[in-house]
C-alpha cells in the first residue's frame, strides 16, 4: 500500500472497488472514515496550546473554535493549580456554596468552559486540547494520520463503500479490518503514553 497522498489514495480506493461508476462518491467515503478516526483517534501532533484570561465574575470562557478534546486545564501561578473536570451537574453541585475564588473544576457547555469558583480576579488559564484531524482534499494532500496509517484511511473509506453499495458481508469484512487497525493505534497509543506520539486518554472529549 504505497500510496500518501489524496490523490493515491483516492486511486487505491477505486483499485480496490475494481469499478469506475463510483469516482465521485470516492470523497465521501474517504470523508465518512475521516469523522470516525476523528472521534476516535487524537495524535500528539495535533495538540495544540491556549491561553484565555478570566474576568472577575464570569465563569464562562470562550473555547478554542477547532477543539476536539481537551487534555488539561491549569492556571499557571506558583504553585500551578490543575483544574478537575466535572459533570455539568456535578460541577455545580460540588461549588454550589464556594462563593467566588480561584477556579480548581471546569465542565463544557456548548462552545465555552465553565469554571467554578467563579473567578474572583483575573487568571491566566492555560488550556492543552486536541484538535480533529485535518481533513484530506486537493489542497490539504497528506495528513499524520495518512502518512501513518494508510491502511486506516483504506479499510475505513472501503467499509463505507460496501456500505453504500449494500454489500453487508464487504462491508463487515473491511469494518473488521478498520476496527483491528483502530484498536492498534489506540494500543500503540497507551504504550506511547509517557513519551510516545499518540495519546487517546483525554479529560474530556467533543462528539
Amino acid at each position: 500500500m504505497a500510496f500518501t497522498t489524496y490523490s493515491e489514495l483516492k486511486t487505491e480506493i477505486a483499485n480496490f472497488l475494481a469499478r469506475d461508476d463510483l469516482t465521485s462518491q470516492i470523497p465521501s467515503f474517504i470523508t465518512l472514515a475521516e469523522a470516525r478516526m476523528s472521534r476516535e483517534l487524537s495524535s500528539r501532533t495535533q495538540e495544540k496550546r491556549a491561553n484565555a484570561t478570566t474576568v472577575a465574575g464570569d465563569g464562562f470562557i470562550s473555547l478554542p473554535t477547532d477543539l476536539r478534546s481537551i487534555r488539561n486545564v491549569q492556571i499557571n501561578t506558583d504553585p500551578t493549580t490543575i483544574l478537575k473536570y466535572h459533570t455539568v451537574e456535578m460541577l455545580n453541585k460540588e461549588y454550589s456554596t464556594s462563593g467566588n475564588g480561584k477556579p480548581r473544576g471546569y465542565t463544557v457547555i456548548g462552545s465555552e468552559l465553565a469554571i467554578r469558583p467563579i473567578p474572583d480576579t483575573a487568571y491566566t488559564l492555560e488550556i492543552v486540547y486536541g484538535e480533529g484531524i485535518d481533513s484530506l482534499s486537493d489542497t490539504t494532500t497528506n495528513n499524520v494520520i495518512l502518512t501513518r496509517h494508510p491502511d486506516a484511511y483504506l479499510y475505513g473509506s472501503l467499509t463505507n463503500a460496501y456500505t453504500f453499495l449494500m454489500d453487508e458481508g464487504r462491508a463487515t469484512q473491511y469494518d473488521n479490518l478498520f476496527t483491528r487497525i483502530m484498536a492498534e493505534i489506540v494500543r500503540d497509543t497507551e504504550d506511547a503514553r509517557y513519551g510516545g506520539v499518540l495519546s487517546m486518554k483525554t479529560t474530556y472529549r467533543g462528539k
